[in-house]
């Protein structure tokens, strides 16, 4: 079971009033404390525009996460109580020769206070908790210049010279550690740390820090880039900087915890069971002495509560497959609890090599039960169409060939029970909401892929959605009006 990742996140709030007194080994480290005026700084609000690119949202395994456009980004952090808010307003940049969704703007809120992260809606009306971002969003206020500084200061830094400067170390809470460069100007260049992250591990987050300016009174970068998983989440052009602005974050009173991880079941046909109950769901089938699995989303807890409603639902047989849509991290977050299972992952091709590649990296810091039992991953890939059978319930995996969404994308399909089972190509909405006015190419593709593969489809089994489809949803979705074949 992988611990809780809230343990020690914030740890750094301890001893940070005592930053005066603490002994600093190195003349940088106390010089580039004192450029940045961290003995009087309490908060700091910076903001700018750029770009913004979505972690674990690769097009495809081996390329860069897509980027946003930033018009506005602002980020108020609070040192002395551990705490952000960051509000950024984006549109996702169009990708040449890559069909997707027309783009619009996205306003978003993102807060974290000590152990407890969470989101604000465009409107003010609702928050939403975020458990798994709070390492991620402490990890950011650390790793600003005047927040690494501090955090050296209380957590008994240690510092040596370097090339171009002085390399400055220290680690929160016996578990975080940060490693940051001063350079000769005394201005805090990079700095380095690492997450967890269910497919990566343990994830180095690199920040750089260029072109400082004097803001009113505060040193601080003008260009910021922040890379995660080897590529840009952030880069963001600095246009103006204030310290000590007024940053009183609370956790709201009214603020629902996160509900626990739960798996509902509905039988969809004789040994065909629709696992719903969150926002991605998964599938199992009751093959003649094993069970198939389809779909292992977002995380260790998600995946081992799926386990267990499919081997309550189908008892005393093993899982032998796990059939994995594509590469998104919130579609493959659960595949090593699988691996550990002893499932086979039965996946496009290209995904198998990213995940022997990244499942290689250690998760030391949240360990799962892959970490523990270090079995080998089984493979059954391929590139364009694999049936599993049991001699009497073939389960169709075919490639969804020209999907904006991702390149190794995958449907599954069931032709005795007529029942097609896919990812974010189509996600069905309440059975009274109106239809899209816009027409989403990634269902457009979906339904021409049906076609084109001759697929006699009566339900889709969407892995996301409040409810199970029909072919002609589908079709009016993607703007399609003539009658079903």
């Amino acid at each position: 079971m992988r611990k809780s990742i809230h343990t020690s996140v914030v740890g750094l709030t301890i001893a940070l009033t005592a930053f005066g007194s603490v002994a600093v080994q190195a003349q940088g480290l106390q010089e580039a404390s004192e450029a940045a005026g961290v003995a009087k700084l309490k908060s700091i609000e910076f903001s700018g525009t750029g770009n913004w690119f979505q972690f674990g949202q690769a097009p495809n395994p081996n390329s860069a996460w897509p980027a946003f456009d930033v018009k506005n980004y602002i980020a108020d952090i609070n040192y002395e109580t551990a705490s952000s808010r960051v509000q950024y307003l984006r549109s996702q940049v169009v990708e040449a020769g890559r069909a997707r969704p027309a783009p619009v703007e996205q306003r978003g809120i993102q807060f974290v206070s000590g152990n407890t992260a969470w989101n604000e809606s465009i409107t003010g009306n609702s928050e939403t908790q975020q458990p798994a971002a709070v390492e991620e969003r402490a990890a950011e206020i650390w790793s600003t210049p005047q927040g690494f500084l501090k955090a050296a200061a209380a957590n008994n830094a240690t510092t040596k010279a370097v090339e171009g400067g002085t390399e400055v170390s220290f680690t929160v809470g016996g578990k975080y550690r940060y490693v940051g460069k001063i350079n000769a100007f005394n201005q805090v260049a990079q700095v380095d740390t690492w997450i967890d992250n269910p497919v990566l591990g343990d994830t180095l987050v690199e920040t750089k820090f260029s072109d400082y300016k004097d803001f009113g009174g505060v040193q601080f970068p003008s260009h910021i880039v922040r890379n995660q998983g080897g590529y840009p989440v952030l880069d963001i052009n600095v246009t103006s900087a204030r310290a000590n602005p007024g940053v009183d974050i609370k956790v709201p009173q009214d603020l629902a915890k996160a509900p626990a991880v739960a798996v509902t079941s509905e039988k969809l046909a004789e040994g065909v069971y629709y696992l719903t109950g969150g926002t991605h769901h998964s599938l199992a089938i009751d093959q003649a002495d094993h069970i198939a699995i389809i779909e292992a989303p977002l995380n260790e807890e998600r995946s081992l509560a799926v386990i267990s409603k499919a081997k309550e639902l189908i008892p005393n047989k093993p899982i032998k497959y796990l059939i994995n849509s594509h590469a998104h991290f919130d579609h493959a977050g659960g595949l090593r609890t699988f691996v550990d299972e002893g499932a086979a992952i039965v996946t496009h091709a290209p995904n198998q090599a990213y995940y022997e590649k990244v499942w290689a990296t250690p998760h030391s810091l949240n360990p799962d039960k892959l970490e523990a039992s270090k079995k080998a991953a089984k493979f059954e890939s391929f590139t364009s169409k694999h049936v599993l059978t049991d001699g009497k319930r073939p389960i169709e995996v075919h490639s969804i060939a020209g999907n904006g969404h991702n390149d190794a994308f995958v449907l599954v399909f069931l032709p005795n029970e007529k029942i097609l089972i896919e990812a974010d190509a189509f996600t069905p909405t309440a059975a009274n909401a109106p239809i899209p006015t816009a027409l989403n190419p990634y269902a457009v593709n979906l339904y021409e892929n049906i076609q084109k593969l001759n697929l006699n489809v009566e339900k889709i089994a969407a892995l996301h959605g409040p409810r199970v489809a029909a072919l002609s949803d589908l079709r009016a979705v993607a703007g399609i009006q003539q009658a079903a074949k």
